[in-house]
């Protein structure tokens, strides 16, 4: 071979030749595919598993349960009760040992790690020191964690009211002076630190910063019957109201109906305490931003106390899981998803642990507030059948009367009023 194309073949060979040394002098240095680089450290898992036994979990541990209750945020018995439910549905958290036979990490010091970071909103890397666990293993804890309490817990703490649950609330709500009504409903955000840049237009609003919206139902109990959450930062209440599913069992005929009579007057529909962005429909209740006469001015104060049953929820939901207070760090919006919801489901279940009957004691099984029970007795009847499209739409039109809002509003007044005459509400 001469000429021209021997030439071509010996610079060809030279540039492959020099290709070749470049890319073995780059791979000497500090790249991710290189093992030299890596460092491993040897965490003696074993020693931070029987510390962590030692701790919180032998029969006599180093901290009582007062200060498991205040690092954990839940009790010994439910911590427990969670993390032998999540072994049963994902054998992430059951120690084994790996290809090298050595032992991992237990559930023990997984599920601390998970609920060290939604409690107290910390780093990641932060849990090594004591738990013994890398930074990219407790991210994926706190996920796998949070999905897992999500599809295990999620269809018992996160339902809508069932009977049992309704008429106990009709129960509770006679009592305040206010029939017929469900609970609060109210919005709150939660600060997106590490949205996408693209999101930030739909995700900012009146905050100024990315966020996504959080609608909630809570009850006197700060239990939280209702969670939507996703929605951009940008939509007020209104928006996100109109994409929830609130009243979707309402409108297709397969939720509970409730039934009560006002001053004489016979309603069908529950109701929930509001502020004043929202729209005057039935299922609806605002207060009076400007009250005249004194029986509005009596129906002000305790609607707007009242209502603050859902601002608490949202303090106290805060208060527990600093997580979900300070800016979301997590880069994908499902993860946030997960950790919100498993946030709540965590709040009801620590609500229903520790619930305190009228005397103020912790009544683990009590009758009357049984979140579990099943039963069917009380004011509430529920339809499963199929429904037609004329009768979806008259209901939907029944939800959103104005006419029905007002003189249910006129009816509570009133009912107030003559309470407050025979003494019977401050």
């Amino acid at each position: 071979m001469t000429g021209p194309q021997q030439l071509y073949e010996e610079e060809r060979n030279m540039w492959f030749a020099a290709a070749i040394e470049f890319e073995r002098q780059n791979s000497q240095g500090s790249g991710s595919g290189d093992r030299s680089s890596r460092q491993y450290r040897y965490r003696d898992r074993v020693s931070g598993h029987s510390r962590l036994l030692n701790d919180y979990f032998v029969e006599n541990p180093v901290y009582d349960e007062t200060l498991f209750r205040r690092r954990f945020r839940l009790s010994r018995p439910l911590f427990l009760r969670i993390l032998h439910t999540l072994q049963q549905h994902n054998d992430y958290f059951v120690q084994r040992r790996n290809a090298a036979n050595t032992v991992g990490l237990s559930g023990e010091q997984k599920m601390t790690a998970a609920l060290r970071m939604l409690a107290y909103g910390m780093s990641a890397d932060s849990l090594d020191e004591y738990v013994r666990i890398g930074e990219t293993t407790t991210i994926e804890c706190v996920k796998r964690f949070c999905q897992g309490v999500v599809e295990i817990f999620g269809l018992e703490y996160l339902r809508s009211p069932n009977a049992a649950d309704i008429s106990r609330l009709l129960r509770k709500a006679n009592q305040r002076g206010f029939p017929g009504m469900l609970g609060s409903l109210d919005c709150m955000h939660w600060t997106w630190k590490n949205c996408p840049a693209a999101y930030h237009g739909m995700y900012t609003g009146h905050v100024h910063r990315p966020t996504i919206v959080l609608e909630a139902v809570a009850s006197y109990d700060l239990w939280i019957w209702h969670a939507f959450f996703g929605m951009p930062g940008s939509n007020n209440d209104i928006n996100v109201l109109d994409a929830s599913n609130l009243f979707a069992n309402l409108q297709e005929g397969c939720g509970p109906s409730v039934n009560y009579t006002i001053m004489g007057n016979h309603y069908n529909m529950g109701y929930y305490l509001a502020d004043g962005i929202y729209p005057k429909w039935t299922t609806i209740v605002q207060s009076i931003s400007h009250p005249q006469e004194l029986a509005h001015d009596f129906f002000a104060k305790k609607h707007e106390s009242y209502r603050k049953d859902v601002e608490r929820a949202f303090g106290v939901l805060q208060a527990r899981f600093a997580i979900v207070r300070g800016p979301a760090r997590f880069w994908h919006h499902e993860d946030l998803t997960f950790i919100m919801k498993a946030c709540i489901i965590l709040h009801n279940m620590i609500i229903e642990d520790e619930r305190v009957d009228d005397n103020g004691l912790v009544a683990m099984t009590s009758g009357n507030d049984d979140y579990d029970s099943l039963g069917t007795d009380g004011p509430v009847e529920v339809s499963r059948g199929p429904i037609s499209f004329d009768h979806f739409m008259a209901t939907n039109r029944a939800i959103r009367d104005s006419n029905t809002h007002y003189a249910l509003r006129r009816d509570i007044i009133a009912h107030l009023w003559t309470l407050h005459g025979q003494g019977v509400i401050e």
